[in-house]
């Protein structure tokens, strides 16, 4: 889904009249909704049964693309992406501990995994075609139309196919949910109000300091609850928080590349919606490829090096988009980038999810998976945040004092862009950093569970 929509945003955008910092909402309204109530979502299926939680938030699912393609503002639009971003946040925690629930530890379980990740990965590449297609020959709605039917027929599916999971007594936590979701929208808003409108603007400064205000509740009602929505017992363990940094890092770069390289490949380049949908296809097939193959060596190298590597990679991806200009052209200068990432992402995704869920107590396999994503798409908002308000000011830069026209305006854009790229290098090399000194795994005991969110 979330590739489907990245391809689709040009057009988005000239139909509900986004702003280019607005535009930013259409993914992270999803982002944060879906990063911000996971854990809610694993916890709910640990308590209420996983099956049951995976319909319900498959239907949610379903009901915010319906209202999706039929917004005709940008508020009902970003809306209905949050309803989305709710249901995705209740089956994407609830899908992973059904595999676990199904199959045993050992090889059957590692094999179910590995068809998880390559659903994963391959929903991402398929994502991207399929975005392209609709959107050149019918209309940027279907975009999100096409989720209806496909939910529906997994929620008719589940009852038939997976096993029920007893429910568990206990409390869902919302006081902590409610925190740490309006903590950290607060805290994107406030970056990303910052591209337009200043740091020093009131607004500004009020919702990042709100923002940081509930972030601290969150941590303080965890520490006194009796049922934390996130025990903070899971990061005691020091290769567990650094896999959790670490997609945190992955989430900021790939969102960041995915926003910004759509732009450029139509609004810049001219590329029509199918073809940058192709454009993109080397990226997600790469991460496929790259993550199938870690799986077979992380039980023998163990996880550290190539988590380090991948970091590295990923920075000399994003070094090399930095020389993106409206001269550019796709296989000099965006091609070898998309590779380099791909590889670079490939390598980071398996490992650090091998790192993550490793020693989760069965009853916590909810929480524990749910954290994991939490850190991608919380890592991936702030980035595009953050990324996208550097871009915003030095296209403002570029353009004071000037006539703006249609080149002068791509030119500015572009080099926007290429400023929040050497950005992403900065991020990148401190994943590696990171890696380094934080990641002390080097052969894990367990066979490797391939749950790399490669889409």
């Amino acid at each position: 889904d979330t590739t489907i929509v990245n391809v689709a945003l040009p057009s988005i955008q000239r139909a509900l009249r986004f702003s280019a910092t607005d535009l930013e909402w259409v993914v992270n309204g999803y982002s944060l909704a879906f990063g911000g109530l996971l854990l809610l979502g694993g916890r709910a299926g640990d308590l209420f049964g996983r099956r049951r939680m995976f319909i319900a938030g498959v239907l949610l699912f379903a009901g915010g693309s319906l209202a999706g393609g039929l917004a005709t503002t940008s508020t009902w639009l970003i809306v209905s992406r949050v309803i989305q971003g709710a249901g995705g946040a209740i089956v994407a925690p609830t899908a992973l501990s059904l595999i676990a629930d199904t199959f045993q530890e050992g090889p059957a379980r590692n094999r179910a995994l590995a068809i998880y990740a390559g659903a994963a990965g391959g929903g991402g590449a398929v994502g991207l075609i399929l975005g392209g297609l609709i959107v050149n020959y019918l209309s940027w709605r279907w975009v999100l139309f096409v989720n209806v039917p496909i939910a529906l027929a997994l929620a008719l599916a589940a009852p038939r196919v997976l096993a029920a999971s007893d429910a568990r007594s206990g409390r869902l936590d919302l006081p902590g949910a409610i925190s740490v979701t309006g903590g950290m929208t607060l805290l994107v808003y406030g970056l990303s109000r910052a591209g337009t409108q200043g740091w020093s603007d009131s607004v500004t400064v009020a919702a990042l300091g709100f923002g940081a205000a509930l972030l601290v509740l969150f941590v303080l009602l965890e520490l006194r609850s009796k049922q934390p929505l996130m025990p903070l017992r899971i990061f005691a363990n020091r290769n567990r928080t650094g896999a959790y940094l670490l997609r945190m890092v992955a989430g900021a770069t790939t969102l960041a590349v995915l926003f910004f390289l759509t732009q450029i490949l139509q609004n810049v380049l001219g590329y029509s919606p199918l073809r940058a949908g192709f454009a993109f296809l080397p990226l997600g097939v790469g991460i496929v490829i790259t993550a199938q193959v870690t799986s077979r060596l992380v039980g023998r190298i163990g996880a550290r090096l190539p988590i380090t590597l991948g970091s590295l990679i990923v920075a000399g991806g994003l070094a090399w988009l930095t020389r993106v200009n409206v001269q550019s052209t796709y296989v000099l200068d965006i091609l070898p980038a998309l590779i380099a990432l791909s590889v670079g992402l490939g390598l980071i995704f398996f490992p650090t999810t091998v790192v993550a869920v490793a020693g989760a107590s069965r009853h916590e396999s909810g929480v524990a998976s749910a954290a994991l994503n939490v850190s991608q798409q919380l890592g991936g908002s702030i980035g595009l945040a953050v990324l996208g308000t550097i871009a915003a000011n030095v296209a403002k830069g570029q353009l004071v004092n000037v006539r703006p026209t249609r080149a002068l305006i791509s030119q500015a854009v572009t080099a926007g862009f290429a400023t929040a790229f050497e950005i992403g290098v900065v991020i990148a090399l401190a994943g590696f950093v990171l890696a380094l000194l934080v990641i002390r795994v080097r052969s894990p005991k367990a066979a490797p569970a391939a749950l790399a969110k490669a889409a």
